[in-house]
């Protein structure tokens, strides 16, 4: 008797389990089926990724090794890449495209891309500012001084990372224009800065006496 119902209890849950099946066995296999393409899909992004990494760096080195004595060729390598590849590739495409145009003379070119640079809300501010920073200095000479001083003042803030490089900018600016005693207040500011890098302040020294204060 007791073999009976077991085999009874059985062919119920046999029943059960079908029709549950039955009811809801598509959604399982669509979740199972789900689960195998998402990790397809991931697998096969990596690759992609991973290759398409590969191919940048191979493009931006070959790239850099044109700028060594084929600039033009290079400039070109640079601006694709700059266009078309991703987000840290394409920002230092850019900043190498626009050294070299400067290089080559062509600072309108030069400064078209470190302001394109300055302008772009995706950077980091770092990166921006260190591009206005490089258009300043390609325009300190020739530039309109009230521009340059605007784009100069927030560089110059106590916060700024390049901050010793921008005051040396205004006070290259102001002896431009004919303001020797700004230009000698902010030089000897820079010679006096123990935080200062070396460089600027032995600068800054040997301008101060040229200057005459």
């Amino acid at each position: 008797m007791p073999d009976l119902i077991d085999e009874v209890d059985e062919e119920l849950r046999r029943e059960r389990a079908e029709k549950l099946w039955q009811r809801y066995g598509i959604y399982a296999v669509g979740a199972a089926t789900a689960i195998v393409l998402a990790v397809a899909g991931w697998q096969g992004w990596q690759w992609y990724d991973a290759r398409e990494r590969e191919a940048q760096a191979r493009a931006f080195l070959v790239a850099a090794e044109q700028a060594v004595g084929e600039k033009p060729q290079a400039i070109n390598a640079f601006a694709a890449l700059a266009q078309n590849g991703r987000a840290g590739y394409r920002l230092l495409a850019r900043f190498q495209e626009a050294r070299l145009k400067a290089e080559l003379g062509d600072l309108a070119g030069a400064i078209a891309v470190w302001d394109a640079v300055a302008a772009d809300a995706s950077q980091d501010r770092l990166y921006r500012d260190f591009a206005s920073l490089s258009s300043v200095i390609h325009q300190i000479d020739g530039g309109d001084p009230a521009m340059l001083e605007a784009r100069l003042a927030p560089l110059a803030a106590a916060e700024s990372p390049w901050r010793y490089s921008a005051i040396e900018l205004q006070a290259l600016l102001a002896e431009r224009r004919g303001n020797r005693a700004q230009a000698a207040t902010l030089f000897r500011q820079l010679a006096e800065d123990a935080a200062a890098p070396p460089q600027i302040r032995a600068r800054a020294r040997d301008l101060v006496m040229a200057l005459g204060s």
